[in-house]
């Protein structure tokens, strides 16, 4: 049986904002060692509300980057009364960034600022009523523990797809220092920011590309945790077209 870790060496991954599109890479991963997910952690995370939704998806948020030449969508998640957490390829190049919740309400947002270091973007917005929040796990999680990835993929509805986590892997978009986490969650344009779930209803990653064969990578939580306690490595990101890199996305 092949190992989760020689299976991810393997991965020849897409950005998936909804604009992204590598050249063409390595053969597909094998697909002889898929382990099924038993649980979907979503409907375990937080109360349901009276109008049906869970704190998992009330947090989750669609995002939409009106560029230079372009639009595109991904997602986030709400860290607390003024954050959202998604990743730094859904806002680049941005003139503007349009933020709604699962209800359709618009958040209005102040700054942007990403980071080298992996692909995660920080997004301010003003002081809300919003009362559900991101709880990050102290832990990455380990290979075979089950997943839900909760997202707006191709800007559309409020999806859950559950999945496993495989095993760590080099980053093969080299966006990341260190390692990210492959999954079998699959993923689709838009879900780029997505959070990423433990069976406690916890986020332990954040989506952030897709391999040929639809499985997820993510950047995992405790390179999350070292983003948010090290604010220097976070950089602002001005909002307005950048000329010298061109409107592509």
């Amino acid at each position: 049986m092949k190992t989760p870790r020689s299976l991810a060496l393997a991965a020849s991954a897409l950005l998936i904002a909804g604009c992204g599109v590598l050249p063409e890479g390595p053969d597909p991963m094998p697909s002889d060692w898929v382990p099924t997910a038993s649980a979907s952690p979503a409907a375990r995370a937080g109360a349901i509300s009276p109008d049906g939704f869970s704190a998992a998806q009330r947090m989750t948020v669609r995002l939409r980057n009106i560029g230079c030449g372009f639009i595109a969508t991904g997602t986030g998640f709400i860290y607390d009364s003024t954050t959202l957490i998604t990743n730094r390829h859904v806002i680049e190049n941005s003139r503007q960034i349009q933020v709604s919740t699962y209800n359709g309400t618009s958040l209005t947002t102040t700054a942007v600022s990403s980071t080298t270091v992996a692909d995660i973007a920080i997004v301010r917005i003003e002081e809300s009523v919003l009362t559900s929040f991101a709880k990050l796990a102290q832990e990455d999680p380990e290979d075979g523990d089950v997943i839900t990835v909760i997202g707006y993929p191709n800007g559309g509805e409020l999806t859950t797809v559950s999945g496993v986590v495989l095993g760590a892997t080099s980053d093969p978009l080299d966006s990341s220092i260190g390692q990210v986490l492959l999954t079998s969650a699959e993923v689709e344009p838009g879900s780029s920011g997505s959070p990423v779930l433990n069976e406690s209803g916890a986020v332990v990653g954040v989506v952030y590309a897709k391999t040929d064969d639809d499985r997820s990578l993510i950047v995992p939580v405790s390179t999350l945790r070292t983003l948010l306690n090290e604010t220097s490595l976070l950089v602002p990101e001005a909002l307005s077209c950048d000329t010298a890199t061109g409107s592509s996305s």
